[in-house]
């Protein structure tokens, strides 16, 4: 029996906004749309965006309602993901809503290349290359 991939759940004030952020981005595919949630996947992991609850809405709504959207750094957990290429990637996020920070803020670590961006939202989330 195959075990159940790896994943993150986010969610969102706008869910087609952000799920088509990464769904573009890490060349996700769409596995299911219901109401309320999308879940997207790649080979390696699962992610599924889903409706905010009303109650986190206001909290979230400084953040995701500026443009462009302030990064919520405040936050316990950051997620990160492998992408082809750090340049690719910062002109395509910022096309889907969101950004990349400038290509003097990556640094170099255990083999890959890593920026800091954020989501159409204002979620923190880092993308990596290969470095070699």
């Amino acid at each position: 029996m195959s075990r159940p991939k790896s994943g993150a759940v986010i969610f969102a004030r706008d869910l087609p906004k952000v799920a088509r952020f990464y769904e573009v981005l890490l060349s996700m595919r769409l596995v299911e749309r219901q109401p309320g949630h999308i879940v997207l996947e790649s080979d390696d992991v699962q992610l599924v965006v889903h409706s905010m609850p009303a109650a986190a809405r206001s909290a979230a709504g400084a953040a995701s309602s500026s443009t462009p959207p302030a990064r919520r750094t405040e936050v316990p957990v950051k997620l990160f993901f492998a992408v082809d290429s750090l340049a690719a990637t910062r002109e395509a996020a910022v096309a889907l809503g969101g950004g990349l920070s400038p290509a003097q803020r990556e640094w170099e670590a255990r083999g890959f290349r890593a920026c800091d961006g954020h989501d159409p939202e204002g979620n923190v989330v880092q993308f990596r290359e290969s470095a070699g």
